[in-house]
Formats: C-alpha cells, sequence, structure tokens
C-alpha cells in the first residue's frame, strides 16, 4: 500500500533538516497534467517540494513538466529505503508505462483493501 507524503506546507522543522541524505527515505511519486491528463513520473526526497517546482513557471529545471500545459496533480506516491531503489521502482514504471503501472498498482491496493 502507498503511503501518501504530508503536506507540510511550511517545509521541514531544524530537526528534520539535521538528518543526514542517507538518513531520508525516497520517494517515487506519478504527477498528472490537470489540463492534459499527461503523466509524469520521478523521484525525491521530497515530492511535495518537487511538485511546487514543476508547477512554478520559474523553475527551468523541471524541463518536461514545462513543455506540457499543467497545473501538475500528485496522483500516487511510494516510499523507499534507498535512492537506488527509487531509481529502480521509477525505471520500471517508466518501462511498463506510467498509466498502466497507476491502474495495476489500484487495482492491487483495492484487493489488498478487500481482503
Amino acid at each position: 500500500m502507498s503511503r501518501k507524503p504530508s503536506q507540510n506546507k511550511q517545509g521541514p522543522s531544524s530537526q528534520e533538516r539535521a538528518f543526514s541524505l542517507g538518513d531520508m527515505p525516497f520517494w517515487v511519486y506519478i504527477i498528472q497534467s490537470e489540463n492534459t491528463g499527461r503523466y509524469y513520473c520521478g523521484h525525491s526526497s521530497d515530492p511535495n517540494r518537487r511538485l511546487r517546482q514543476h508547477n512554478d513557471p520559474e523553475y527551468r529545471l523541471s524541463k518536461t513538466t514545462k513543455r506540457f500545459k499543467g497545473p501538475w496533480a500528485l496522483r500516487w506516491a511510494r516510499e523507499c529505503e534507498t535512492r537506488s531503489e527509487s531509481m529502480s521502482l521509477e525505471k520500471q514504471i517508466k518501462k511498463r508505462g506510467i498509466s498502466r503501472y497507476l491502474s495495476e498498482a489500484q487495482l492491487v491496493e483495492s484487493r489488498s483493501k478487500r481482503d
């Protein structure tokens, strides 16, 4: 079952920032354009920050989501223990197809809730 990242709008506390990157979980996330329906999959240690960056017209490092009209909304996220694990899952999702992967993930989650 996927756990959604927290919706803390104020950002991390000083105690949270004290952790090294090795202690931080990584997330694989899927966002969707509310205008076109197009999906984008990525990984980050902070998917809420990345979502803000994807939607910020001044932020230029999110090239793919700047080519396609937003706004972008978080549709799915899964926590991973390491960056390597998150990169591997992101690659699997993209290889399978993002919408196909989402459909299968939702089916698995609904079955697990039923059991």
